[in-house]
């Protein structure tokens, strides 16, 4: 067969959005189903804590100034509706804007705050969509990112969670609506015009991440637009020559990646955050604490602590802690991390004020932290690791790390989620929608109407 014939055949765009209409609630295996559940339940928790994220107020401000609307409601904010891509943008930027969302290591990517973001918006402004439906659009779209992700050998070049993350909003909405194939292919082919996403705002730990997230939800709506009025899309968004990954990653490893559809689903593969920080300062979080628990380490004793991992770790928190720095550089700052662990016993969303951020006790015992980058080849590898807690009076403490809390092999127990979950909605003054957002979830899957249901909730207007 000819070379052109082939990469027709196999064309990913077709493999991934086949793969997102066939899914079926009933066909789900029940572990997928159930973390379908849990993830919901973890996202939108997390997105009403962000109301009361870094620059959350300013940002619902100048989506208010986009235009008048009602059509979808924004977490934790009752009473506010704005137009459908409105409501997304400001909801993807809380999901992400605390960094507490959930994650899936391999594929560096967070996956639920775009999809459920778009998904929000998408049945909102629409016919009623059940629960069942609602669930399936939301396996769909991460399966869709994080096959995106894992097909990136490399470290990143391009912010992830944005640039996959479009895709899998457009694969989850085009599974909601059950699209027809063709307008779906549009759909995603225009998302590749949408695609946007740089590093440069994670190492220089600014702000603009959780806006990269929020623009690709707000950008899939558009995508899903564009292809409902009949403009066709790209035919290759994923591997022509200046598609997705000629421009995005280093190289692609697809053949594999798409292989793994059909064999189990990704949402299964995904981490809790336990701490609101960046996925690759947990390690060292958990380290210093079981430091503290195990072998009496205490912050007074401390003459240096050094953490080596692998340098995907280094590359994302082993930036230096600094007075005035903003919340989002705290929290992919190891230094900082792990001195309010040490201080503090845990990191919590109450430690990223101005206030927290600039107590000289916490600074000065930040300088004694380093992160030190091994000879991993994995560079997307987040263990293992070890920490090294020198002594003042000569004696060494060491911590192997074997694996990440919140990851499907050390996850959360039922309680820890449920105290996760609580903490958010306290946090943004809601924790009286607890109840109520547990039984939601709960109910979803026998729901004739998703986003009715979690409106009950309380967290949703």
């Amino acid at each position: 067969m000819p070379a052109t014939d082939r990469a027709e055949a196999v064309n990913p765009a077709h493999v991934l959005i086949d793969h997102a209409l066939s899914l079926r609630w009933a066909d789900l295996p029940d572990v997928a189903r159930a973390r379908a559940l849990t993830f919901l339940h973890d996202s939108l928790a997390v997105g009403v804590a962000g109301r009361n994220a870094a620059h959350a107020d300013a940002v619902l401000a100048m989506v208010q100034g986009w235009g008048v609307g009602d059509a979808a409601g924004v977490l934790g904010r009752p009473g506010v509706r704005l137009p459908a891509p409105s409501a997304a943008f400001i909801n993807a930027f809380q999901i992400h804007g605390q960094e507490y969302d959930c994650v899936h290591e391999p594929a560096v990517l967070h996956p639920m705050a775009t999809v459920l973001a778009a998904l929000l918006a998408e049945a909102a402004r629409g016919d009623p969509v059940t629960g069942e439906q609602f669930l399936t659009a939301i396996v769909a779209g991460v399966d869709v990112a994080v096959t995106l992700g894992i097909a990136a050998p490399d470290a990143l070049k391009f912010f992830r969670p944005a640039t996959a993350g479009i895709f899998g909003c457009v694969a989850a909405i085009a599974s909601l609506r059950a699209m027809p194939r063709e307008v779906a292919l549009d759909a995603f082919g225009h998302a590749l015009a949408l695609v946007s996403g740089t590093m440069q705002a994670h190492v220089e730990g600014k702000p603009a991440l959780p806006v990269q997230v929020a623009n690709a939800a707000r950008g899939s709506l558009v995508a899903i637009d564009l292809a409902r009025g009949g403009m066709p899309g790209v035919a290759h968004p994923i591997d022509g020559p200046f598609g997705y990954f000629a421009l995005m990653e280093v190289r692609e490893e697809l053949v594999p990646a798409l292989a793994q559809l059909g064999h189990g689903h990704r949402i299964t593969e995904v981490s809790w955050k336990p701490f609101p920080t960046g996925r690759a300062g947990h390690g060292g979080i958990m380290a210093v604490q079981q430091l503290c628990s195990m072998q009496g380490l205490r912050a007074a004793d401390l003459d240096r602590l050094e953490y080596h991992a692998p340098p995907l770790i280094h590359r994302l928190v082993g930036r230096a802690a600094k007075a005035g720095m903003e919340p989002g550089y705290a929290r992919l700052c190891m230094q900082y991390l792990a001195a309010v662990t040490l201080l503090r016993g845990t990191v919590t969303l109450g430690d990223f004020s101005r206030e927290a951020l600039d107590n000289p006790e916490v600074l000065a015992l930040a300088a004694k932290i380093a992160v030190i980058a091994d000879a991993n080849p994995d560079l997307a590898a987040f263990v293992p690791a070890r920490a090294v807690a020198h002594l003042q009076d000569g004696r060494v403490r060491t911590l192997d790390v074997s694996a990440q809390f919140g990851s499907p092999q050390w996850p959360l127990s039922e309680a820890q989620h449920m105290a996760k979950a609580l903490g958010c909605l306290e946090f943004a003054g809601l924790g009286s929608a607890h109840l109520p957002l547990a039984a939601a979830i709960a109910e979803l899957p026998d729901s004739p109407d998703a986003i009715a249901t979690q409106i009950a909730s309380g967290v949703l207007s």
